[in-house]
């Protein structure tokens, strides 16, 4: 747990308090124990309270893993603090282990004499036996001696809390995660008044359940402070952020905000088209929700019928939007590659995750940076764009939909499953700092006789024009056109020209970016260059060694085609360059390919982010 900034004090209760700057902790339970629910009520009270706040959901891979099962396992890790921070920490504080399962997953992670509180009714022999088990490990004096053991007889105490409802036993069970949640609301001195409105709100046609989850999150506190197990409780006070008004939001929640924004911005309609996947569904649920701000949205059969539905948006008009995951960009391949060759701006997101094929469904992965690249027939380049942290995919995605029409070419937008899930506190920015996205439907043919569909201005970009405008009848396909008129044309010059022509308009647009900027030195003995959601482990990484006086820094890339158009001057400006990634090394491969740079990796394909201790270790052996 994080040193206290003032000695241990009393309290009006009888009992100790300690000041903490940060704490994580981490539900973690059976997939139907309400895990994530818990921590999502933890995060919202303490993003209300002013905290700095991380999270990490983990579901199963399985829908409805067995019950007790290692497998069935899911969890959900937060760190909340009185600074700012930038992931949901390394080595947990408190654990809260609702069955034996949970506890053989997580009691790694826990710190030694970090705090454990156990559902000891849940340690039965037959879960027991699921886990692994072949002895109660409560029971030994020595597995977990190292830690701050809370026996809590969970099951049974809600039960008695909610005895008199008429409520089944399953019902009655289905409540143990909210008094786990109200105990540890009492440890860390959090106001429940935001998650009982919740409660009242969620479940207000039906008084028992309302009732049932009130009794059970006040029994859990209520615990807390009566019983002699807990001797201490800690508070961690508000963070000094930016002036400004705050959410939690996640990063599927931004994305979706995003690019409702977008579309205000630039005055038109946004129709989104997509086709359900694990993690990228919860941006078309989102989006669905918003039709008020002239969003349409359109549930395709398939993959394919979903991403030839949005070359077909943005054919009509209007701003267009895909989402999917690693398997079902692989499908959208082809009409991807219609929407280059007719040069259409549409935003493609991939919300990338465990792969090959259905691989790792539920957890995070950095692996289709190349895919994005070059997974398309024929010569098909595509501006990357790559949110960092949940927060920044709001402006992400403005900034992928700024490029798309102002440039006319589909834009691929990269997430993973640790930002989509993610949440961080977001400040609601003014109307006034937010960039214009320019959206031009040209409506006279200023002089030529016929409309031009492939006539370029000085940046090699086409006009957009609404279907149906008068005069501007045209026809756009996949075979390949003569430029300027748009002609079917087969020659091989032509095509040369063509693709010539589409790959510099994409190259141009590093001249349209911002350059690369760094954090730390301009020149010394190592460049960190990191992209995606591994931004906030290795910002924190590098800054423990800046703090040191090392010339150490840190460029976190968001252009990932084309590359800013200074990267290359900076790579040069450091005696070693190392790419940490969650594959085999695919920027890696880019940087050492476009800038002869002798890059190094460090490379994880665990499904899980970096921890921040195993950079700084990595980085100190490179030192």
């Amino acid at each position: 747990m994080a040193s206290p900034d003032v000695a241990t004090t009393s309290n009006a209760t009888g009992k100790q308090f300690e000041q903490l700057d940060d704490v994580v902790i981490r539900f973690a339970g059976d997939s139907g124990d309400g895990m994530q629910l818990a921590g999502t009520q933890f995060t919202n009270v303490s993003a209300s309270f002013g905290n700095d706040v991380s999270t990490l959901p983990d579901f199963p891979a399985e829908i409805r893993a067995p019950a007790g099962s290692l497998s069935g396992v899911s969890g959900f890790q937060l760190q909340f603090s009185s600074h700012d921070i930038y992931t949901p920490g390394d080595n947990v504080d408190t654990l809260v282990a609702m069955n034996p399962a949970a506890l053989k997953t997580s009691l790694a992670d826990l710190k030694r004499g970090g705090t454990l509180i156990v559902n000891e009714d849940a340690y039965d022999k037959g879960n027991l036996t699921k886990a692994g088990y072949d002895r109660n490990p409560l029971d030994s004096a020595d597995e977990l001696a190292g830690y701050s053991l809370h026996r809590v007889p969970m099951t049974r105490l809600t039960r008695d809390a909610v005895d008199g409802l008429g409520l089944s036993l399953k019902e009655a069970d289905r409540c143990k995660n909210f008094f786990a949640l109200g105990l540890v609301y009492w440890l860390y001195e959090r106001d429940r008044t935001p998650t009982e409105d919740w409660v009242k709100s969620k479940f207000a046609k039906n008084p028992d359940i309302v009732e049932a989850n009130l009794r059970a999150l006040k029994a859990g506190s209520d615990f807390g402070y009566s019983t002699e197990s807990f001797t201490v409780h800690y508070r961690v006070s508000p963070a000094k952020l930016k002036p400004g008004k705050y959410r939690k939001m996640t990063g599927n929640e931004a994305l979706a905000f995003g690019l409702a924004t977008a579309a205000k911005l630039a005055g038109e309609e946004l129709i989104f088209s997509g086709y359900p996947i694990t993690p990228a569904s919860d941006i078309l649920h989102e989006l669905s929700k918003l039709k008020n701000f002239g969003v349409k949205t359109f549930q395709a059969e398939d993959e394919i019928a979903a991403m030839a539905a949005a070359v077909g948006a943005a054919f009509g008009g209007s701003l267009s939007v895909t989402a999917s995951s690693g398997p079902g960009i692989c499908l959208k391949g082809e009409a991807m590659g219609l929407g280059v060759i007719t040069e259409l701006p549409i935003v493609i997101v991939n919300v990338q995750r465990g792969g090959p094929s259905t691989g790792l469904p539920t957890k995070t992965e950095q692996s289709d940076l190349l895919l994005s690249m070059f997974g398309r027939n024929g010569e098909s380049p595509l501006p990357i764009v790559a949110a960092a942290t949940p927060a920044d995919c709001f402006d992400a995605a403005q900034e992928a939909m700024r490029l798309a029409v102002e440039f006319m070419t589909p834009v691929v937008l990269l997430s993973d499953g640790y930002i989509a899930n993610g949440a961080e506190p977001w400040r609601i920015p003014e109307i006034s700092d937010l960039t214009p996205i320019r959206v031009e439907h040209p409506t006279e043919l200023n002089g030529d006789d016929d409309f031009l569909p492939y006539k370029r201005d000085e940046r090699l970009v086409r006009p957009w024009v609404r279907t149906g405008t008068p005069g501007f009848e045209h026809r756009l396909g996949g075979l390949e056109k003569a430029d300027v008129t748009g002609h079917v044309e087969y020659s091989p010059t032509n095509h040369q020209h063509m693709t010539d022509v589409r790959e510099a308009k994409v190259a141009g647009i590093a001249d349209h970016i911002p350059e690369q900027e760094v954090d730390g030195p301009d020149s010394g003995k190592l460049l960190v260059v990191s992209w995606g959601g591994t931004y906030g482990s290795v910002r924190t990484a590098v800054r423990q060694f800046i703090s040191r006086g090392e010339t150490v820094a840190h460029a976190h890339l968001r252009y990932l085609n084309p590359f800013p158009r200074n990267l290359g001057d900076l790579l040069s400006s450091y005696d070693k360059v190392l790419v940490p990634e969650l594959n085999n090394g695919q920027l890696r491969f880019l940087l050492r390919n476009e800038f002869l740079v002798d890059a190094q990796g460090f490379n994880k394909v665990q499904g899980k982010p970096f921890l921040v201790g195993e950079l700084v270790e990595h980085i100190e052996t490179l030192l």
